[in-house]
């Protein structure tokens, strides 16, 4: 199984959409990427599902354009005109061979899941990576109407209490993903993750606007 940022060479802002490429191909959220569709085939013929993280503009701009091309089912905790199924806290799903557990972590968003698995995390906006407001480790922004700085720094919580300790890979939606080195030098996941969750409890505005 391999995975691609699939709007890596977008020029206009989108999140990071993660095409997980196997036998039963999974995209992570949709972005906003005019032409991801064929990025997306570039690298498979089709794509069983779209999971998404949240419904923000910029995760879901282009769900509808890989709906309509790959015929994928779509799977997401809050309602959606065009969503197969739901996600619900604890519930392990399968994502191209490999099971991941559904942890809710609102703040960011109220409907915001993070999909946990052995080998890695697809955060979301929940834990972020060099996205231009830090270079190690942060959190999404929690400055618009519905969002919490309280209810994000209880997911990040969440999370780290339920991270494998063999977790090594941090695909977030925003930034760069971030892989830990294999029994070398350097930090591992959990740390980037309590790195933000120190920045998110000083309650200092992310940005100099918030």
């Amino acid at each position: 199984m391999e995975i691609h940022t699939v709007t890596e060479g977008a020029t206009e802002f989108t999140c990071n959409a993660y095409l997980l490429a196997g036998e039963s191909p999974v995209l992570v959220d949709a972005g906003t990427m005019p032409g991801v569709t064929d990025v997306i085939a570039e690298h498979v013929d089709d794509l069983a599902a779209v999971h998404l993280t949240h419904q923000h503009g910029d995760h879901v701009g282009a769900l509808d354009a890989v709906l309509d091309r790959f015929d994928a089912d779509l799977y997401a905790y809050a309602d959606h005109p065009r969503r197969t199924g739901g996600l619900d806290d604890g519930q392990v799903v399968d994502l191209c061979g490999d099971s991941y557990e559904v942890v809710h972590t609102p703040g960011h968003a109220g409907d915001h899941v993070s999909f946990v698995g052995a080998d890695r995390v697809f955060s979301g906006d929940v834990v972020v990576y060099n996205d231009g407001a830090f270079d190690d480790g942060s959190f999404g922004r929690t400055d618009y109407p519905g969002q919490s700085r309280e209810r994000l720094i209880g997911s990040l919580e969440t999370l780290l209490d339920r991270l494998p300790g063999t977790v090594s890979g941090l695909y977030a939606g925003h930034g760069d993903v971030y892989r830990a080195a294999p029994d070398g030098p350097g930090e591992s996941v959990r740390t980037v993750i309590e790195r933000s969750l120190e920045r998110a409890e000083r309650r200092e505005p992310k940005y100099p606007d918030e």
